[in-house]
C-alpha cells in the first residue's frame, strides 16, 4: 500500500453533545497520531429511512446508503463509537448498517473485509459492554468486517470526559490508544 493507511470514524449517534460523538473525536485525534489519514463523519449528513423492503423494492437503496459504502471501500479501517440504547445498539446506527448492507455489487462487495474498532459509552456502569456485543455480530454477518478483539468500553461516561472534550480517567485513554493502535496495524497490514 502507498501512502498512509486510511480510517473512517463516526459515532452511532447524533444527538447534540452524544457521548459517543465525543468518544468518536476522542479517537479521530488518537488515529491521526499514528500516521494516518483520518476520515470523521457523522451519521446525520447521511440521513435514511427506516429499512423496509417494500421501499426498496419500489425504490432501490437510498443514495445515502451508497455514499456511506463507497467511504468504506475508500478506508483500510474503521472505528465506531456508540452508545447504549436499551442495552443494545440504537436505531440510528442499526438502521445505517442495515441499509448499508442491502448494497449489491457484482462479484465481491468491496466494502467487506475492511477491519473495525468498537468505542461504546453509557451513563451506567458496564460502559456499553452490551452495545457492543450487538455491535460486533452486526458488522461481522452483514458487513462481513472483521473486528479487533480489543475494544474501549466507557462507563458513567456522563462524568468521563473534562471541558475539552478528553478522556479524564487514566485507564479509558490508555485502552483507546491500544484499540486506536491495533486498529491502524491491522488495517494496514490487510491493505499492503
Amino acid at each position: 500500500m502507498t501512502g498512509p493507511t486510511r480510517i473512517l470514524v463516526f459515532a452511532g449517534s447524533s444527538r447534540s453533545g452524544a457521548l459517543s460523538a465525543k468518544l468518536a473525536a476522542v479517537a479521530a485525534k488518537e488515529i491521526a497520531l499514528l500516521d494516518t489519514e483520518v476520515t470523521t463523519i457523522s451519521l446525520a449528513d447521511y440521513p435514511l429511512p427506516i429499512y423496509d423492503g417494500d421501499f426498496e423494492d419500489a425504490k432501490g437503496v437510498p443514495e445515502n446508503a451508497t455514499r456511506l459504502a463507497k467511504l468504506l471501500i475508500a478506508h483500510q479501517g474503521v472505528f465506531v463509537a456508540t452508545p447504549e440504547y436499551n442495552h443494545s445498539l440504537p436505531p440510528l446506527l442499526k438502521n445505517t448498517l442495515d441499509w448499508v448492507s442491502r448494497i449489491k455489487h457484482t462479484g465481491t462487495m468491496p466494502y467487506r473485509h475492511k477491519v473495525y474498532a468498537m468505542g461504546a459509552t453509557s451513563d451506567g456502569r458496564f460502559g456499553g459492554a452490551r452495545a457492543i456485543i450487538d455491535l460486533r455480530k452486526v458488522i461481522a454477518t452483514s458487513l462481513g468486517g472483521l473486528v479487533i478483539p480489543s475494544r474501549i468500553e466507557v462507563p458513567m461516561a456522563q462524568n468521563a470526559f473534562d471541558e475539552a472534550g478528553e478522556l479524564i480517567e487514566e485507564i479509558n485513554s490508555r485502552m483507546l490508544k491500544v484499540v486506536c493502535r491495533q486498529l491502524v496495524d491491522f488495517a494496514g497490514r490487510l491493505a499492503d
